[in-house]
């Protein structure tokens, strides 16, 4: 693979092999939902409301450097996923905040209080999340905790972006698994 081929003008075919990848190892992913590691696990005063898949794009942008304003890199700027059912259905999106919406209109927004890395190295890391704001009623207004499992894919490219892709949007695939956890009753 080429350069070129890592950046926002690669081949659409390429973009969609890596997807469809992505999106099948995610299904299986679904069926099996790993347990989480010891940093992520939640409260025993807790209990899972849903299990919701989400097959999408982490969002990064081609920016200067924190400490080296010479240097470009990918800084990532926002997930864009569906959330789907374990039977495939449609539930909701998942969107800058990081939140989640409910297609009954219900909100979460999230904060992450832990992180490891994912078992598979080229997947963006497992997460737990606390519930900072919740809205509406419906699936999501009793949240308070989310993990992010089983991902796949949604990491930049290694080789860093240059100056004059500068404030270029660079969309990688991503799959993973969201549990979703409120108080127990």
């Amino acid at each position: 693979m080429d350069d070129a081929d890592e950046y926002p003008g690669m081949k659409l075919r390429h973009w969609m092999a890596i997807f469809q990848a992505a999106l099948c190892a995610g299904l299986a992913a679904c069926a099996t939902t790993a347990a989480a590691p010891e940093p992520l696990r939640v409260p025993d005063t807790q209990r899972l409301i849903v299990q919701l898949h989400a097959t999408g794009v982490q969002i990064y942008q081609c920016q200067p450097g924190k400490n080296d304003s010479t240097h470009f890199d990918w800084s990532f700027k926002q997930p864009e996923a569906a959330l789907f059912t374990k039977a495939g259905k449609s539930a909701g999106k998942h969107f800058a905040g990081p939140s989640w919406e409910a297609n009954d209109g219900s909100k979460v927004t999230g904060e992450v209080k832990a992180s490891t890395d994912s078992p598979q190295s080229d997947s963006i890391p497992w997460l737990l999340l606390r519930a900072k704001t919740t809205s509406g009623d419906g699936l999501f207004s009793a949240v308070l905790s989310i993990q992010r499992l089983n991902t796949v894919g949604g990491n930049p490219p290694a080789k860093d972006c240059s100056p004059d892709q500068s404030g270029q949007l660079l969309r990688v695939p991503y799959t993973a698994d969201y549990l979703f956890y409120g108080m127990k009753p």
